[in-house]
């Protein structure tokens, strides 16, 4: 029987060996895939060649070792001189072609400024900082200038913005004639403007709203230096520090390099004050009520009533905004606001097309939208109301011969608000708001109150009306801290303008003691000399809350809540107490500020002192980054894989040392030679 085996078991043999030979080999030598590629794509030539002469091409290819993509052309990829025709930029395989459209200018130096916009296709490695350039004569100009471009009211780095130059040094070629030359900032606010000519040069920035590449819109965001730049270079030396991994440093190189100047300008962004004036909306949303919103502040409008007519001009009470760009006409006559319609000539500012304000006037239709079932309802409701009333009346006069008490009407009362809460800061005024405009105040009907013994005794107050909104009125005193206070308002004390009073109200409230407030003492140093200024406190989202004038290059602060604040200086060139823009026309810069290069800690119950020169640190570091709101992009991230990679060679190196180290030992110590080819076999594996 084993004789008939023996045949069977030699044919399967060799199928069971091969199958043994392919799962030790799939265990053993699995595939991975091949090391993450981590380096972006190289140039390999171009046509034209790179820095060409008496070249006027119409077409540029740019040839890589890898294929490409090229991120956001139209953002990120910068022509100059500027393009009025938009170039066609885009990535075919392994090449970059860029198909200009416009003709080209005689002896000009052309650039293409990519940025990062370049990358492999499958990893997205950015090839950053990569610029081509050809000149259509026989010289290629290579000077370049720097900086930053930040908004002047916050210190904001300006993402995006054009910078160019002019070497026609008038002021009118700004508003008149494209730059020259450009450049756009980065996510930081940072500029290059690259290929420039020896010569002296204007610089600008402008967010050009219409890409005519001059300022031509007063809605542009600009920017200008006043003085004039010359572009020029110096030698210069650099460290460069060459690591084994990302911890062990292995040479550190002196490089000497070309600086290329200036290469820190900075540059104050601004919109003029000028604004576009014009109606934006009218409406009517109640009977008694008319909205008007203006695009831009403007001078109060006259207003004239055509339906219904009336002769008198005392129909309507205004509340308006500091700046009149929103108006709310508050109608008092019943006669009127019972009307449908509405017809009121109205006589206000308005820019034309020549950007001049104009008087102009309109005639507007205000209507309550009702439709024809809608009135009819509004009469069937009025009919049922006199029906109800009658009914009323009725059973009032039954009830009163039979001796019973008639039942009581609900009142509607006018709507009141405050400012008011339990426990009351110690700087804050009491602000009372209404629901409708008011008629009468008597403020003898108001009584304010503070604890003393357990009693309350009436304390002195003022009472202001608001100058622009006739709803609102402002209650002063000077509160004792840790007081007890209480405010009275007896009934009917206050009455509106449709009729309704106020209810009856009280409110019982303690003021803040001291020990919950830090006061801040800021010494200044760096101030312009004989030029107001002042400090603002801002919260963490970069809105001010508080201010001080600058006395003596001294800001005081009294009773600030406890917590973490940020401080800025506002030079205040015209003394009007707040922060003014620039204007390009009259050759104004908007008006300087600095930030304190960090942040203030309030605590309760301390007195604060802080020593601030504003020019210790430069002003584009100076704004701390807790409160900036235009953060810079980050880079990608490196793939795993690539941080994997470098951990295994940096344990291999170290095996090799420690082999090393044992080597030594065994001999009584390595020579010179074995140390210096451990060290070229470690450098040779960055």
């Amino acid at each position: 029987m084993l004789h008939k085996v023996s045949p069977l078991l030699f044919r399967l043999l060799p199928a069971a060996v091969a199958v043994l030979l392919c799962r030790s080999c799939a265990n053993i030598a699995s595939p991975t895939g091949g090391a993450y590629d981590v380096d972006p794509p190289v140039m390999k030539s171009a046509s034209p060649a790179l820095n060409a002469l008496n070249a006027s091409p119409s077409r540029i290819e740019i040839e890589f070792d890898e294929n490409i993509k090229i991120e956001k052309p139209s953002e990120k990829v910068i022509v100059t001189p500027p393009q009025k025709n938009l170039p066609v930029i885009r990535a075919a395989g392994k090449k970059a072609i860029v198909e200009l459209k416009d003709t080209l200018l005689l002896n000009t130096t052309y650039t293409i400024d990519f940025g990062d916009a370049i990358t492999d296709n499958n990893e997205g490695n950015p090839l950053e900082k990569f610029l081509y350039s050809f000149s259509t004569g026989d010289r290629l100009d290579t000077l370049s200038i720097s900086g930053k471009v930040l908004a002047a009211y916050d210190m904001e780095p300006v993402t995006g913005i054009y910078v160019g130059i002019h070497a026609n040094l008038h002021d009118t070629a700004f508003t008149r004639t494209p730059f020259e030359r450009i450049s756009r900032t980065d996510s930081r606010g940072r500029f290059i403007v690259r290929g420039m000519a020896p010569g002296e040069y204007r610089v600008f920035a402008l967010n050009d709203l219409n890409r005519d590449y001059k300022y031509d819109n007063p809605q542009e965001s600009i920017a200008f230096l006043d003085s004039i730049v010359i572009p020029s270079t110096m030698p210069a030396v650099r460290q460069d520090t060459i690591f084994l991994d990302s911890l062990t440093i292995d040479t550190i190189r002196t490089v000497h390099y070309t600086r290329f100047l200036p290469d820190s300008l900075i540059l104050r962004s601004f919109l003029s004050d000028f604004q576009r004036q014009y109606l934006q909306k009218h409406e009517r949303p109640e009977a008694h009520k008319l909205n008007l919103f203006f695009a831009a502040p403007t001078d109060k409008p006259t207003l004239t009533l055509l339906n219904p007519a009336t002769e008198n001009d005392d129909w309507y009470v205004a509340e308006r905004s500091a700046k009149n760009d929103t108006l709310l006409l508050w109608i008092t006559d019943s006669l009127i606001y019972r009307q449908d319609s509405l017809r009121i000539q109205i006589s206000y500012l308005r820019t034309d097309s020549l950007n001049i304000n104009r008087i102009t006037t309109d005639t507007l239709d205000f209507n309550m939208r009702r439709t024809g079932r809608d009135r009819r309802n509004a009469e069937r409701k009025e009919r049922e109301a006199e029906r109800e009333a009658e009914r009323k009346e009725k059973e009032a006069e039954k009830k009163e011969k039979d001796g019973k008490e008639e039942e009581k009407t609900p009142v509607k009362f006018l709507g009141m608000n405050t400012n008011i809460q339990s426990t009351f800061e110690l700087y804050n005024p009491i602000r009372i708001e209404f629901d409708q405009p008011v008629t009468t105040f008597d403020s003898t009907l108001v009584q304010l109150q503070t604890e003393v013994d357990t009693l309350f005794e009436a304390i002195p107050f003022r009472m202001e009306p608001d100058t622009l909104n006739p709803r609102k009125f402002t209650l002063r005193t000077r509160w004792e801290p840790g007081g007890k206070y209480r405010i009275q308002i007896d009934s009917a004390a206050i009455t509106g303008r449709y009729g309704l009073w106020n209810n009856k109200y009280e409110q019982t409230f303690t003021v803040k003691p001291l020990d919950q407030y830090g006061n801040l003492e800021i010494s200044l140093a760096g101030l312009p000399e004989g030029k107001p200024a002042f400090v603002e406190l801002l919260d963490k989202s970069d809105k001010p809350f508080r201010r001080s004038l600058i006395k003596a290059d001294v800001a005081k602060f009294q009773d600030l809540p406890p917590g973490e604040i940020y401080a800025r200086i506002v030079v205040d060139d015209n003394g009007d107490g707040a922060w003014t823009t620039g204007n390009y026309e009259k050759g104004r810069q908007p008006e300087e500020v600095y930030y304190f290069p960090g942040k203030l800690v309030i605590r309760a119950f301390s007195d604060h002192s802080e020593e601030w020169d504003i020019r210790s640190t430069p002003v584009t570091q100076q704004k701390p980054p807790e409160i900036t709101k235009n953060k810079p992009e980050e880079k990608k991230r490196r793939n795993p894989n690539q941080e994997r990679q470098q951990q295994q060679q940096q344990q291999q190196r170290q095996r090799q040392n420690q082999q090393g180290s044992s080597f030594s030992g065994s001999r009584g110590g390595g020579s010179p030679d074995t140390s210096a080819g451990t060290r070229q076999r470690s450098t040779g594996m960055r």
